[in-house]
């Protein structure tokens, strides 16, 4: 450490601030908290320092960008045969032996096209740079007020340095990290920070031990969050990358990105295929030379051959072919609400075997909803969704009315009128405008028949006591309007017990009452609601529904065993996961006056009940969460709100039992990776997290060989959804900067749309490995025809390049788009998922290929020594055949097991018409006479292009007699 550090000369950014006094921050920072910093000590700490802004790691370039999609191993072959294609024709050239009618260098620039084209779709895909540290910078870079030189200005929050006197109010943007010198009813939402909607309520006097979570360190404030209520004075402590939004920063730069299982399986395929190419060209040049005898002359033949065999083993298509595919696939999922942001992502869903989802507004609405109801003797259930004024009070689950229960209609005008936020029905919805706490007790007066508007003007509030974090609870005090216009309102109860400041007895709600200072009629209430412990400590009598009486509410003090019975009702409720809060009131004869203490206005309150409140579980999730079970998935929660909350909601969505454990941040920091690795298969929930724990959590998971989705909202959520092999991020309350580090953003921040987004990758990768196998098996069979061309003595080669690269675009990529769009299989969700480290060619792709790829060069040989020796048109019978067969392959290839007569021709109309339309490009290419000049084909006769017809059905045929093999192999095993 720097010796002006040690020497306290210069505040220590790493030092954990909120473990100490307000004296000794004050003291180790050099600052005067009256004054602020001179502009000597800010010019010295810029130096020391730096700006206060995060750092970048240089990028690569677009250029470098560009030339690395042609380090493909496909792509460099295709180059070299390109090279030596020109080559051979520039030979031809000199030796003034190129046709006149021939075009140059033709299949040169046709190759050496098709190589750019490919490279620059992958370009476009890679060339969206990640931005997510550009936008955490726009998070970092707002104007702030500093006190300074006894002055208070406003800057930069760039030019902030660590000791500076930052001053907050509501509405502003924090500039740095700093510990709060003072406050005043000071709220900071951190929800871009931690991941939780609800704002803080931020402390100056207390020091906190040094294992607290971010999220419970209520003596800081933090750059990037947003002050929501109150002012503040901050004596900045942490700087640019020595933030909390600095070490986020870092951890994101030191994620690399791995490659998907797309792309490691293309790459292996392009390896497989390459090597062996060049060994069948080398074996067809030694072979060629043995039979002619050691003859150097028919080298040039040979290497034309070879040409050919290498341009038909490249599936030059195959690229445009993933990409078009996938992005079909990112159509699909638009409207199933998931955006996908990088197209491979698309087929790796399909590989995810774990789902790391955040609580707050995935798993749940993000809205609180009251769940239950408790008065001193009664335990009300309460249903609904949302902010939604309808539901149904449940006593032993059945429906009850709140009429005949007087003790709630008291508590219901409670939730009504202690509150300060506005219920709205826009847009078909129900909405809050305020604190969504405040909006669950509204729908909840709501369902009980109690509608705040109308009743807020007949309770006018005249004064009230805010909540603050030390408090803990807020008062407010209504006026009745006694006007005989004015009658008491409807499903409230005609009278309301309670105690006036003298202790006399209960009167009616409404009852006049003529004081010295006001000689008007008047009725004043006080009505609290807060923590449950302290505003029952306010409390000396409840209200109580004498049935002796006929019903009516009264009044009697609150019992020791009483107050014990409200304190268990409450752990109970906190116990299921609940937000609790407690209710009370009081009469007021007169207003108080201004300086009267709050304390001493608060205290003998009457106890009206509990109000136990959650952010309620989407109801979709709960199916979506038992679908993912039954595709092999596992869902994982990370939350950061606490432990028993967190319990209640995944046992509720079945994502846990009660008997699964739940690991805490504090209790994850100190794990080591290796022991955090062997506990995370029997973890399924995660609370009070902090940034660093989820990217731990997801490391530790692939630690274990799972493929990982993560989901995120926030700042902190970024480093892992860019570690995870797909980072899901919100698209309604997600930040730019998760959006950013994603591969994929739900529409409708909904857990169910993951698993429907699963649902199509697995649909994709199924449809890539159909495609695969149609081209591949069809190319095979093409290189095999070719390599025994000279094998066989033929005086020519039967394919130039250019129209392999015709059969390879054309005739293979038109089908091949159709079978991208082929539906799901009806079981697709109801297999685990395949490993995503298994080869392109598991599950028999590779058998089935080289099996294929050796029958299609059967049947084209021997057409072709036929033609050879009976038809004068051999080559392009050849050409023909090859192209007509690979029809028929496509329509057999749609399923593995179901004949094709058994399918809908009609599920799939698009293959249907690329196969028409191939057939009918073939027959322009044979029979229109400038494209025979250019792709060197001949008119066939009638005969002979019926052979071709008849040896084109045999590979149609063959597939679907497969079938039928396996189909009586499998009902013979399960015979046995």
């Amino acid at each position: 450490m720097n010796p002006l550090t040690q020497s306290n000369l210069l505040p220590d950014p790493l030092k954990a601030w909120y473990t100490q006094s307000v004296e000794n921050s004050l003291a180790e920072s050099g600052c005067d908290p009256q004054v602020g910093l001179t502009s000597q000590q800010v010019s010295q700490r810029l130096q020391y320092y730096g700006l206060n802004e995060l750092e970048e790691k240089a990028k690569r370039s677009s250029w470098a960008m560009f030339l690395d999609q042609f380090k493909d191993i496909m792509l460099l072959m295709l180059i070299a045969v390109a090279i030596v294609s020109g080559i051979l024709d520039l030979i031809n050239l000199q030796q003034a032996s190129e046709k006149a009618s021939e075009f140059p260098f033709k299949d040169t620039i046709a190759i050496l096209s098709i190589v750019i084209l490919n490279g620059i779709l992958g370009y476009l895909q890679e060339s969206r740079a990640e931005k997510a540290l550009a936008a955490l910078k726009s998070m970092a870079s707002p104007k702030v007020r500093v006190l300074r030189d006894g002055r208070t200005l406003e800057i930069d929050s760039q030019q902030l340095v660590p000791g500076d006197m930052m001053l907050l109010e509501a509405g502003v943007q924090v500039g740095a990290d700093g510990r709060l010198i003072e406050a005043s009813n000071l709220q900071v939402r951190e929800s871009a920070l931690t991941g939780e909607a609800n704002a803080v309520n931020k402390t100056v006097e207390v020091e906190l031990s040094e294992d607290t979570p971010i999220g419970d360190r209520i003596n800081l404030v933090f750059q990037g969050t947003e002050v929501v209520q109150g002012r503040g004075k901050v004596l900045v402590t942490g700087t640019g990358m020595n933030t909390e939004l600095g070490k986020i920063a870092q951890m994101l730069q030191g994620v690399e990105s791995e490659p998907t299982p797309l792309q490691q399986r293309m790459s292996q395929l392009g390896t497989v295929l390459v090597t062996g190419s060049l060994l069948l060209v080398a074996l067809v040049i030694i072979i060629g030379l043995g039979v002619s005898g050691w003859d150097l002359s028919v080298f040039q033949q040979l290497v034309e051959v070879s040409l050919s065999m290498a341009v038909a083993v490249v599936p030059e298509g195959l690229p445009a072919v993933v990409t078009v595919t996938l992005a079909l696939g990112t159509q699909r999922m638009v409207r199933r609400h998931a955006l996908i942001r990088k197209l491979p992502a698309v087929e790796t869903l399909g590989s995810v075997t774990t789902i790391c989802s955040d609580k707050t507004g995935t798993l749940t609405q993000n809205k609180m909803v009251v769940q239950r109801v408790d008065t001193l003797n009664t335990s009300i259930q309460v249903t609904g969704n949302g902010y939604e004024p309808v539901g149904e009070f449940l006593l032993d689950n059945q429906p009850i009315a709140t009429e005949q229960y007087p003790e709630l209609e008291p508590l219901l005008l409670a939730c009504a009128l202690c509150n300060d936020a506005i219920l709205q029905y826009e847009q078909g919805e129900w909405k809050i405008l305020g604190d969504p706490t405040e909006g669950a007790l509204i729908a909840l007066a709501g369902k009980g028949g109690v509608d705040k508007e109308p009743l807020s003007q007949q309770y006018s509030r005249v004064d009230e006591i805010p909540f603050s974090s030390e408090r803990k609870r807020m008062s407010v005090i209504c006026q009745w309007d006694s006007s005989p216009d004015n009658c008491q309102p409807a499903n409230l109860p005609a009278q309301l017990p309670y105690s006036n400041s003298k202790g006399e007895q209960p009167l009616p709600i409404g009852h006049p009452t003529r004081t010295t200072e006001n000689p008007e009629l008047t009725s004043y209430m006080m009505l609290t609601k807060g923590s449950p412990e302290l505003v029952l400590e306010h409390c000396t009598s409840s209200v109580h529904n004498d049935d002796l009486a006929g019903g009516t509410l009264g009044c009697q003090p609150l019992t020791e065993d009483q107050r014990q019975q409200i304190l268990e009702q409450n752990n109970q409720m906190a116990g299921a996961g609940l937000r609790v809060l407690g209710f009370a009131y009081k009469s007021l004869d007169r207003l108080s006056a201004p300086e009267a203490d709050h304390e001493t206005l608060e205290q003998g309150l009457v106890w009206l009940g509990l109000v136990g409140m959650l952010d309620a579980p989407r109801p979709e999730v709960r199916e979506a969460v038992q679908l993912c079970r039954n595709a092999g998935i596992r869902p994982i929660m990370i939350t950061g709100d606490h432990k028993l909350t967190a319990r209640a909601i995944a046992q509720d969505l079945g994502i846990a039992n009660q008997s699964d454990q739940v690991l805490t941040g504090q209790e994850l920091q100190k794990l080591s990776q290796l022991d955090l690795e062997e506990q995370v298969d029997q973890v399924s929930i995660y609370a009070r997290v902090a940034p660093e724990h989820k990217l731990r959590i997801v490391q530790a998971l692939q630690g274990r060989g799972k493929f990982v989705a993560m989901t995120g909202d926030g700042v902190n959520d970024a480093p892992a959804l860019k570690q995870a092999d797909i980072g899901i991020a919100m698209g309604i309350t997600g930040t730019d900067v998760s959006k950013e580090a994603s591969d994929m953003v739900l529409l409708d921040d909904n857990f169910a749309t993951i698993v429907a987004a699963t649902e199509e990758g697995r649909t994709v990768y199924d449809n890539i490995r159909r495609f695969i196998r149609y081209i591949l098996g069809s190319n095979i069979g093409e290189v095999l025809t070719i390599a025994a061309a000279p094998i066989m003595g033929l005086p020519d080669v039967p394919l130039t390049p250019l129209q392999i690269l015709w059969m390879n675009l054309v005739t293979d990529g038109l089908p091949a788009l159709a079978l991208a769009v082929e539906p799901a299989e009806p079981d697709v969700m109801k297999r685990s998922p395949f490993s995503p480290r298994e080869s392109i060619f598991a599950r028999g792709l590779g058998s089935y290929m080289v099996r294929i790829g050796i029958v299609f060069a059967i049947f084209n040989i021997t057409l072709m020594a036929i033609a050879y020796g009976y038809f004068p048109h051999w080559k392009t019978m050849v050409f023909t055949t090859l192209c007509i067969a690979q029809m028929g392959h496509a329509l057999a290839v749609r399923s593995n097991k179901r004949m094709t007569l058994e399918l809908n021709p009609f599920s799939n109309p698009y293959l249907l018409l690329a196969v028409t339309v191939t057939t009918l490009l073939q027959l322009l290419l044979v029979y229109v006479p400038f494209l025979q000049d250019f792709f060197g084909t001949e008119p066939l006769t009638m005969m002979e292009f019926a052979v071709c017809l008849g040896f084109s059905t045999s590979l149609f045929v063959w597939v679907e007699l497969e079938k039928l093999f396996i189909r009586w192999s499998s009902k013979g095993k399960a015979a046995d």
